[in-house]
């Protein structure tokens, strides 16, 4: 099996500096993969080089059959249709309701008939436990809700691969580790993950493959 995510001695930089050195990683469909470290450590640097918002500049790197070091800025735009992105921050649209937070990221990826749209959004929200939500506002929901929300709009496009960035970073520990077994779920219907964290309480409530972000360097952790 080919892996989705494939990095060979990868030099990760922030603003000219490196950040994680002489990376070689390998992620294969359906894998939920811990990247533990601390704040600063490059986790949230290696995911913005997968989704090319860090530009790869030293190594070799593909992602879901696209090659980093030449893909071409109009290409960008297809690769992230195959990616979804889940922030700490939840980074909704609050003068809009949850359907119509789901309907932008929709309409700015190209679906046009709004039947499909609806049938998709009702089927994500229904994913999330959110059904019957779809007209609240963000300020009305709960924090959990708001991140499911953002799991939902990662899901629209049906994407090959979830990054999850400190995703139960704002949560309380109950909800943190619902959201955990909401994305682990994920997974196991073959969508690799990236379960980025530096919360051991939240690493801990269930074993998988873990990055280890460590002093510049990526190991896997045993």
């Amino acid at each position: 099996m080919s892996a989705i995510i494939a990095f060979k001695d990868v030099t990760i930089f922030q603003d000219e500096r490196p950040v994680v050195g002489n990376m070689s990683v390998n992620i294969e469909k359906g894998e939920f993969v811990y990247l533990l470290g601390k704040t600063g450590s490059g986790k949230s640097s290696f995911l913005k080089s997968i989704y090319a918002d860090l530009p790869l500049k030293l190594g070799q790197a593909h992602v879901c059959g696209y090659n980093l070091g030449s893909i071409r800025q109009k290409d960008i735009p297809f690769l992230r249709r195959k990616l979804g992105i889940v922030f700490q921050d939840f980074q909704l649209l609050n003068d809009r309701c949850v359907y119509d937070n789901l309907k932008f990221v929709m309409k700015a990826t190209g679906w046009k008939e709004e039947p499909s749209i609806k049938a998709r959004i009702d089927e994500v929200l229904q994913q999330v436990e959110l059904t019957g939500k779809e007209r609240k506002m963000p300020f009305e929901l709960s924090g959990g809700e708001q991140q499911r929300v953002s799991i939902a709009r990662a899901l629209v496009n049906r994407p090959e691969i979830i990054l999850a960035d400190e995703p139960t970073g704002n949560l309380d520990p109950e909800t943190s580790e619902a959201i955990l077994k909401l994305l682990k779920a994920f997974s196991e219907n073959g969508q690799a993950v990236l379960f980025a964290t530096h919360d051991m309480l939240v690493y801990n409530k269930f074993k998988s493959r873990t990055l280890l972000f460590e002093g510049g360097v990526v190991s896997e952790k045993n």
